[in-house]
């Protein structure tokens, strides 16, 4: 198994040093050939005021080496596929263990089947000195476990600094007539959608054993089991590159939360947490596990990188993902988005045909029909559609006029991916999204209404 991960990784290496080569080459940073590019003075061709712009954007992009050189590190001096964990001792010897799970108890059932998995996964392993807490706003009613805790914050409660949102919960556990943990006792803090996979608690268990480090965390993958939204789930693939990239890094090299600090699959110490502290006021309440490494790592503690992996599902729709996002406020929620549109020109062949495409293939896969479709679905599709339309006349300029739905049919017709898909036709409700029919629900005007942008 080893031996394959070795195999894995390398070629894994080869691949990524040969599209970074290619990238190049593609954006002329590389010339193969022996011509000359022509030289072209910026001053004279865009005047001293545009010329100093440009410089200056040029050079905005090395504020990113830290963390590309860090990701590039990440990622290749350290095995992508390291295959199954060796436990260092017995699970029978390990300290206890408390996996703290934090949630509004929106979703119940969600956090009863999670419960009930990750028990079972700890169970395999052989792990038996431990306890599932879930810290909830509304009470789930869990069932009566020696191995479950439902703590319900009460609603009067309030920290001594303000602290609010999840600091608030996390703090509740730490008052002194509602902890049970002793200070040499471990904490592994999870999300309501976290699943622990039994790498991950072999890890868990290795990093406790160890001891040399208060803080921890471990890698979360997002498309596992089944994907519920295609779009949501490729839009936080790029997380899986930061675990293993940057903050495995800074965490095996220097022990320290230099770049990035996440919520989720955190392993802490008992003593230590309650030494930070989650009481860190409104400023701690944002973004409180940044905010919490940060004081942390000022106060002297060490991190370290925990082995194995966790899994977690990617909200189920765009307007859940946007919900994650609006902490920041909405002045920089509205300055992140514009970066993002910003950016979309120099991304656009390794980000936006990834996305389109992930979501043609996805209602082409469950010929989805218009009833079923939101209104925030439409507003999606007449955005594929809007770049099909683009596309579509590039394609044009050498080959004569065509229709949209031609040209999506072809493209159907003649990819192997969507013939692994048994397509071989345009759904009805994309042939009359792209000719502009309205398809209106008479019982409901938020579902299935469709203006086609085109």
């Amino acid at each position: 198994m080893m031996l394959r991960g070795n195999i894995l990784h390398l070629m894994h290496c080869v691949f990524f040093l040969s599209f970074i080569f290619f990238f190049l080459v593609f954006a002329g940073a590389i010339n193969l050939k022996e011509d000359e590019k022509a030289y072209i003075d910026p001053v004279d061709t865009y005047g001293l005021v545009g010329a100093i712009i440009l410089y200056v954007l040029r050079l905005l992009t090395l504020l990113t080496i830290p963390q590309v050189l860090c990701n590039f590190a990440g990622l290749t001096l350290f095995n992508a596929f390291p295959g199954k964990i060796k436990l260092k001792g017995s699970p029978l010897l390990a300290p206890f263990i408390c996996i703290r799970v934090v949630t509004r108890g929106d979703f119940p059932k969600l956090v009863t089947n999670n419960v009930s998995r990750n028990m079972n996964t700890c169970l395999d392993v052989g792990l038996e000195n431990f306890i599932i807490e879930v810290v909830t706003d509304k009470a789930i009613n869990l069932p009566t476990h020696r191995r479950i805790r439902e703590v319900v914050i009460p609603a009067e409660y309030k920290t001594k600094t303000g602290a609010l949102f999840k600091s608030r919960a996390l703090q509740y556990c730490l008052e002194d007539n509602v902890n049970i943990l002793g200070d040499s006792d471990w904490i592994v803090h999870l999300d309501e959608e976290t699943l622990l996979t039994e790498n991950s608690v072999r890890g868990i268990l290795n990093f406790v054993f160890d001891g040399q480090h208060p803080f921890g965390q471990g890698l979360i993958t997002y498309a596992n089991e089944e994907v519920v939204n295609w779009l949501t789930t490729l839009a936080d693939s790029f997380r899986v590159a930061d675990d293993m990239g940057k903050l495995r890094f800074q965490f095996y090299m220097f022990h320290k939360p230099l770049f990035s600090w996440k919520g989720s699959y955190v392993v802490t110490k008992v003593s230590a947490e309650r030494s930070v502290s989650f009481d860190n006021g409104l400023d701690g309440s944002v973004a409180e596990d940044c905010y919490f490494a940060m004081k942390a790592y000022k106060e002297g503690y060490t991190f370290n990188f925990v082995e194995g992996e966790m899994w977690e599902k990617s909200p189920f729709t765009l307007w859940d993902f946007m919900q994650q996002r609006k902490r920041y406020g909405p002045l920089k929620f509205i300055m992140c988005i514009a970066g993002a549109l910003a950016t979309i020109p120099l991304n656009v062949v390794i980000e936006n045909i990834a996305v389109i495409w992930g979501i043609l293939v996805k209602i082409l896969h469950n010929h989805l029909h218009p009833s079923s479709i939101s209104r925030l679905d439409i507003y999606i599709l007449q955005y594929v559609f809007k770049y099909l339309e683009f596309i579509r006349r590039l394609h044009d300029q050498g080959d004569g006029e065509q229709s949209t739905v031609s040209f999506l049919q072809d493209l159907v017709g003649s990819s192997v991916l969507f013939k692994v898909f048994g397509m071989s036709a345009v759904p009805d409700v994309l042939v009359e999204a792209c000719n502009g029919v309205d398809v209106d629900d008479d019982d409901n005007d938020d579902e299935g209404y469709v203006t086609a942008a085109i």
